[in-house]
């Protein structure tokens, strides 16, 4: 399996984080995101010491907290619902910087906030730490549909030559001195995007057939297995199991 790409969320490095079998990756980081999302919101507690837990892991992968913070950005729209939250959920009402905010609302809005912003900072902690080709082979790992992780591995592959494609309809476009100025240039923009999608489906057609001819089944061959020890296990279940610990401990106390 190849999309060797590199990505910019990918940070090379060789710490012990980027040492894991990139499956062990995948799966603690779906249990801790499991846990976060059981954790009571009223734990507020617990949501501080679950981003301790990632910023030792930040830490321990040498990923730099600008980095990391420049990635969060991608929850934006996210953070700007929450904070539509607490004027638009209905109940108690109480006054915040003299403003009348629902009270169920302002939870509503720290649940989104704490547990989103964990879940994107881990994913984006696996992303910094393995590339796209051991995020696929680490899928397959964990016996993820195949037909998934090659629609997946042909997404990314080929996302980069759809892209550059679009780039040159756009550079014939203006060489011709055309300029998207407004509404009515919204049907040549039309056109393109048709033109754009024709041109994929036909490529796509020529690489099946290429593929095809080449002896392709259904199945892409693996290069490489992956494969993980119990230590490598026992490492990468850490970050899950002393969140479990706080998740347990919040659950008790609330």
């Amino acid at each position: 399996m190849g999309a060797g790409h590199a990505h910019t969320l990918y940070r090379r490095g060789d710490s012990p984080v980027h040492a894991l079998p990139p499956h062990t990756k995948l799966a603690a980081v779906l249990a801790f995101v499991v846990v976060v999302v059981s954790t009571p919101r009223e734990a507020v507690w617990a949501f501080a010491l679950y981003a301790v837990l990632l910023g030792g892991v930040a830490a321990s992968a040498r990923i730099p907290a600008g980095f990391l913070l420049r990635r969060l950005l991608i929850e934006i729209p996210f953070v700007a619902f929450a904070f539509l939250m607490p004027f638009v959920v209905p109940g108690e009402q109480t006054e915040v910087l003299g403003l009348s905010v629902s009270v169920p609302g302002l939870w509503g809005a720290w649940n989104v906030l704490a547990k989103g912003t964990l879940g994107v900072a881990a994913s984006v902690l696996l992303a910094s730490t393995t590339e796209l080709r051991e995020l696929l082979l680490g899928l397959q790992r964990l016996r993820l549909p195949p037909l998934l992780v090659q629609i997946a591995s042909f997404m990314i592959r080929y996302g980069d030559v759809i892209t550059d494609e679009l780039r040159r309809m756009s550079i014939a476009r203006r060489s011709r001195g055309f300029e998207a100025r407004g509404v009515r240039h919204w049907g040549v923009l039309a056109k393109t995007a048709g033109a754009l999608f024709i041109r994929s489906y036909e490529r796509g057609e020529r690489v099946h057939l290429a593929m095809v001819s080449r002896g392709y089944a259904g199945s892409m061959p693996v290069i490489d297995e992956a494969t993980a020890t119990r230590g490598q296990w026992a490492r990468a279940a850490a970050l899950p199991a002393a969140a479990l610990v706080i998740c347990l401990g919040g659950w008790t106390l609330r």
